[in-house]
């Protein structure tokens, strides 16, 4: 039996990759082919895909060429996967033309002819379902949305609103395609979505003045310090049709989202003990947020959601005890540590804007554990060790500008696709997370040390 391999993005399924899966089959008896997974593509860069990896698998498998189905996971792949599956050719679009020539120590390479006028890109760009996001407060983190909005298509940064008119202008004064608005309802019924980068304690009233206008929203973290505010949110967005999506840069980092499919698939065992850390030394004698207690300032509130994304995503939102001890001024945190009890599990983080302390992330396992050095919370390295030093192994990743763009990608993704929810932050973790400030909020389990 003759086999052939292919490879491809497959976003926006079009006639030009159906014909090049029928001309790839019609080379053998067996056509493999190979999807890109999500983090593969923005690793290269390629943070217009349309699909995410179980759509474009599905579109695939509905042409009815493909005998089997695998996914591309890393650079290199393909020659592993050429000797694993025991391959006889390899076949490519011919605007690869040369590209893949090394393959042809383990197999034939047939470059094939593409069909002319037609490919993804094309129907992107003429696609008419371009999202207009509006920015609601235009503080330090939105200062970066649209520059890194103009590396990911299907999004168009057309209007800015801030209470204070100085902020707007600072934003919009290099992005003059950016309408500064003095109000909001106009800057709403202007726009299909939002972001949201202002105050904490603004964020609720926002989202649902958002939602209510059948708005999408994307929030920075934390979304809502409160847990029953978090799930009225979500059932909202649900009610109106609309996306929620929480803006925690780290939840849609590449290699944040490797390293926890690679322990949620076994690689370290089972997982006993996460510890996450998170610090920054500023002065608290400077006006700022952070150390307003009137504004919900203090290092929990602040970096909290980080150190909990991965004790979350992996031990999950159901634990039977947190205990949390603070270090106080002026009514703020300066420092908090929290003890997070699972079953079988024991997790611990800190956070700190007045201490310091060594921001890394371990993760230990029956078999071995995760290292991931600071900042882990926008890493783009991790290591897998183990007893025998001989097992152990590392992982880079890309990681480009300041990591909005990956979490854009995956809010203008969500709405193009009519997906009301995102795995890299799901719902259920949100409003967990919501719940925990919650918790410190009412200072219940809480020492002050």
């Amino acid at each position: 039996m003759k086999k052939v391999i292919t490879y491809g993005t497959y976003d926006l399924l079009h006639q030009g990759h159906i014909n090049l899966l029928r001309r790839a089959k019609e080379l053998g008896d067996y056509l493999i082919v190979g999807v890109t997974n999500d983090n593969f593509d923005r690793d290269r860069g390629k943070l217009n895909v349309r699909n995410n990896v179980l759509e474009r698998v599905e579109a695939v498998k509905a042409t009815g060429y493909a005998d089997q189905i695998i996914i591309e996971d890393y650079v290199g792949q393909k020659i592993d996967d050429i000797q694993k599956y025991d391959v006889d050719i390899f076949a490519i679009g011919s605007d690869w033309e040369g590209k893949f020539d090394y393959l042809k120590e383990y197999c034939d390479v047939v470059y094939l002819p593409r069909t002319e006028g037609i490919s993804s890109t094309m129907l992107r760009e003429e696609s008419q379902d371009e999202v207009k996001v509006g920015i609601i407060g235009c503080g330090r983190v939105a200062q970066r949305f649209p520059s890194e909005a103009e590396v990911v298509s299907g999004i168009n940064v057309c209007g800015a609103y801030d209470i204070n008119p100085l902020a707007t202008t600072k934003l919009t004064s290099n992005h003059t395609s950016i309408q500064v608005y003095t109000d909001l309802e106009q800057l709403l019924a202007s726009v299909d979505a939002v972001y949201i980068a202002t105050p904490h304690l603004t964020h609720y009233e926002l989202i649902k003045q958002s939602l209510e206008a059948k708005k999408h929203v994307l929030c920075e973290t934390p979304m809502v310090l409160d847990g029953t505010q978090a799930k009225e949110l979500y059932a909202l967005a649900e009610q109106q049709g609309c996306l929620l999506m929480e803006a925690n840069k780290t939840a849609h980092c590449p290699a944040f989202n490797h390293l926890m499919v690679m322990i949620k698939s076994g690689l370290i065992g089972e997982v006993v003990d996460v510890e996450a850390s998170l610090s920054k030394l500023w002065d608290d004698n400077l006006s700022l947020r952070e150390f307003d207690v009137q504004q919900a300032g203090g290092s929990f509130y602040e970096l909290g959601s980080y150190p909990l994304l991965p004790i979350i995503k992996l031990l999950g939102t159901t634990y039977n005890r947190l205990s949390l001890y603070s270090r106080m001024k002026n009514g703020v945190d300066m420092y908090t540590k929290g003890i997070v009890h699972y079953d079988k599990a024991i997790c611990s983080f800190k956070v700190g804007l007045g201490v310091k302390t060594e921001g890394n992330l371990v993760i230990s396992g029956t078999k071995g554990y995760a290292y991931v050095p600071a900042p882990w919370w926008k890493t783009d390295f991790f290591e897998l060790r183990y007893e025998n030093q001989n097992d152990n192994k590392k992982f880079f990743y890309k990681w480009d500008g300041a990591g909005l763009r990956y979490e854009i990608q995956e809010f203008i993704s969500s709405i193009v696709n009519h997906r009301h929810s995102s795995a890299r932050l799901r719902i259920q973790e949100s409003i967990c997370m919501a719940e925990i400030m919650q918790q410190f909020t009412e200072r219940r389990n809480f020492i002050e040390i």
